[in-house]
């Protein structure tokens, strides 16, 4: 057997990002990162915009948490089927439904608070935006186990 060489390593390697499953992942992959991004910065531009103190909007900065705490309910998700969605769609399908849902309720809740006048709702919308996006970040790192072989992982 021969080795292959360079060119043809890095020929497979690209080969890799014409796979339909790698395109459908990138984007899975960046609709996950959209809510962080909305939580981690554009929250506290708002917060800062309408008025609310610094050392409040330095608090806000706990609704991330639940992205570094994810692999404690990793587990759940992925033992867990939900009676009729995953017999509809699945199990991995089934959560990821359940959770866009749930997701886009929570940022439409968030964008129609109003944070000078009741700053503890919108803490809780952000916290669950957070919890949720990072839920369906361990969803598509499921998917992303499930579909491709070990050396297409990397």
């Amino acid at each position: 057997m021969t080795e292959k060489t360079t060119l043809q390593k890095w020929r497979a390697a690209v080969d890799l990002y014409n796979d339909r499953r790698a395109i459908a992942l990138f984007f899975l992959g960046f609709s996950c990162g959209l809510p962080l991004a909305l939580i981690a910065g554009t929250l506290s531009f708002w917060l800062a915009k309408v008025g609310v103190a610094l050392t409040a909007i330095g608090l806000f900065s706990l609704v991330r948490t639940p992205y570094s705490l994810k692999f404690a309910w990793a587990p759940i998700l992925d033992r867990t089927r939900l009676p009729i969605l995953t017999r509809l769609l699945g199990r991995r399908r089934g959560w990821a439904v359940l959770i866009q849902i749930l997701l886009i309720g929570s940022i439409m809740g968030l964008g129609m608070t109003d944070p000078t006048a009741n700053p503890y709702q919108v803490a809780t919308l952000a916290l669950a935006v957070a919890f949720l996006s990072a839920s369906q970040d361990i969803i598509v790192d499921a998917f992303r186990i499930e579909i491709f072989d070990q050396e297409e992982q990397g």
